[in-house]
């Protein structure tokens, strides 16, 4: 049995890795030094431990003894976990798609002069070469032989890269006054082009929920009475309420979809998604009143406080696989469901009445002729309780997939802010203590603990901004004061930290990323921010504040008039507050 460094980390997905044959190490001083030292190539894989694609590479690459072996040799290898390390995450991120003009993902795999300069950016990478795609062992082999044969080139590719980089970045940063009226318009006309007016929502597959995107809508037509605004956002929530990236059985939701009609997710569940979608959901309601939409906030709480709630804070992740198979826990097979529910005490009508309702039919809508249940008809079954019930039982045959034990600050604030905004305001309150109990200590903000372990690492600007939006909320909800002075602290302590020279950053680490407004898996930090700066200068009727936080928006000005729909979370603060 193999062993390396990471046997002495505390994050799960790093454990995950700590018997691969590969000698990695976690990122640090010391490894960056290693590479300096000896004169080695850096080879960067960042994952997360509830990740599909990132177990198969481990799986056929990392566990592969002719790649570990080629790494070994000449290679300082370092793995990240993405949510101990969101700020190192999103800089890769973005080096992969100006390398590659499509957005990056998961595994993601980089390869790095000595001195940390980006020569290769890719995702998964499978260990040998096949469908014209390069493998792993002739990559690794082949960008060795050329930083060891043509050095110079290789530098010189690798320092026009890094200039690249720091004039993308730079790109952003376009300063333009911001016309409201306009901005808002031209966001709903960019969702507008990209909708699907067939099976809803943005865009093609694979499909993401998008709750930012119906967020801002949904403000939009709460200040303008924009009925498209509404529409839209109405068919979509509908269309994946009722679809197959909603767990039609236990409820929550899936990270994405895998086909454009919501029927087929990517299983892994996160806790940011669901609680991006509690508050969109909870905000649909109070506009519609529909009790579908009810329906989906409460049993996606359930769901959440099911699986993921322990000792008054939420998990951060599920697993798509149980043993081994994707999706492997949450499917049925016609004949096992059908028999489960006739030993569960339905008759043949009823029966057939709960199979039409969830689609599960002999051929399957998935691997091995099995369903992903989806809700086909608006007429629910009689005994649709029970049958949910019986369902769920037949599931327990399989193990739950594994649950990452990470609780971080930045998620668990989303969760409080979406609870407060669904009304639940003892529950979000409970969760807003124990957070801050946990992870608030002796004045110091963190960034997460492992269930068990200890804290290490300090907060980022993703746990500033959610928690001082959490806060907000809560004294919006409860007037209780202590919420306002806590998050006018906090957020004197964010710019402290995070602006220097009219530039956000996502940490106040030696690495240091900028911020964007753009929203990405979840909601842009830097734009919450910006918008808990508006709302407090509202609160507190600080006009010096008001004019800084519109300031730092409009240094993005001219990327938000021209691409709205990429910055959610800005019209939300535009809308809300300009």
């Amino acid at each position: 049995m193999y062993s390396n460094e990471l046997i002495h980390e505390d994050s799960p997905y790093l454990l995950q890795h700590a018997h691969n044959p590969v000698n990695w190490m976690a990122w640090s001083e010391k490894a960056l030094l290693k590479a300096k030292n000896e004169n080695r190539l850096i080879f960067l894989s960042i994952g997360y431990s509830t990740c599909h694609w990132c177990h198969v590479m481990e799986r056929e690459t990392f566990e592969d003894e002719v790649s570990a072996k080629l790494l070994n040799d000449s290679f300082v290898s370092i793995k990240v976990d993405r949510e101990e390390m969101p700020d190192l995450d999103k800089y890769y991120q973005d080096v992969h798609y100006l390398l590659t003009k499509r957005s990056g993902g998961w595994p993601l795999s980089i390869i790095m002069t000595p001195q940390q300069q980006v020569i290769f950016a890719g995702t998964y990478l499978p260990p040998q070469s096949q469908q014209g795609r390069m493998g792993f062992r002739e990559l690794t082999s082949f960008i060795k032989g050329k930083f060891d044969d043509e050095y110079e080139e290789v530098q010189k590719s690798a320092q026009s890269i890094e200039a690249a980089i720091k004039h993308y970045e730079r790109s952003f940063e376009q300063k333009q006054s911001i016309e409201k009226s306009e901005v808002v318009e031209a966001f709903v006309n960019n969702v507008k082009a990209s909708y699907d007016d067939v099976s809803k929502g943005v865009g093609s597959a694979p499909k993401f929920p998008h709750a930012s995107t119906w967020n801002a809508l949904l403000d939009i037509y709460m200040q303008t009475k924009n009925l498209e605004a509404l529409y839209m956002s109405e068919d979509a929530l509908s269309a994946m309420a009722q679809g197959g990236i909603n767990d039609q059985i236990e409820g929550g939701f899936y990270r994405y979809s895998v086909d454009e009609s919501w029927i087929i997710p990517h299983f892994e569940k996160m806790l940011y998604t669901n609680a991006e979608l509690i508050e969109v959901y909870a905000k649909l309601y109070t506009l519609t009143q529909k009790p579908l939409f009810k329906e989906v906030v409460d049993r996606t709480i359930e769901a959440m406080d099911e699986r993921f709630l322990k000792e008054g804070l939420y998990l951060s992740a599920s697993d798509a696989d149980s043993e081994g198979e994707e999706g492997k826990y949450f499917v049925f097979s016609f004949s096992e469901a059908k028999e489960a529910l006739l030993k569960g005490g339905l008759n043949d009508v009823e029966v057939k009445e709960v199979m039409d309702y969830f689609g599960i039919t002999k051929f399957g809508n998935f691997e091995h002729q099995s369903t992903n249940p989806v809700i086909t008809c608006n007429e629910k079954p009689e005994r649709l309780d029970d049958a949910i019930a019986i369902l769920k039982e037949v599931r327990q045959k399989v193990a739950y997939p594994f649950i990452d034990t990470k609780i971080l600050t930045s998620w668990n604030a989303l969760m409080v802010t979406a609870l407060f905004e669904a009304g639940k305001i003892e529950k979000a309150k409970s969760v807003l203590c124990a957070l801050l109990n946990t992870l608030h200590v002796n004045t110091v903000l963190y960034h997460q603990i492992v269930l068990g372990g200890s804290l290490k690492v300090e907060a980022l600007l993703e746990d500033y901004a959610f928690v001082i939006e959490s806060l907000l909320r809560g004294y919006e909800h409860t007037k209780e004061a202590r919420y306002l002075d806590l998050a006018k602290k906090l957020s004197h302590e964010a710019e402290h930290k995070f602006y220097k020279e009219e530039t956000w950053y996502l940490s106040d680490k030696a690495f240091r990323a900028k911020a964007v407004l753009e929203d990405n898996s979840y909601k842009s930090p830097l734009s919450t921010m910006i918008k808990n700066l508006f709302e407090l200068a509202k609160i507190e009727d600080d006009t010096a504040l008001f004019i800084r936080a519109k300031d730092m928006l409009e240094s993005f000005g001219a990327g938000i008039q021209k691409y709205a729909h990429a910055y959610p979370e800005a019209v939300r603060a535009i809308t809300l507050y300009m």
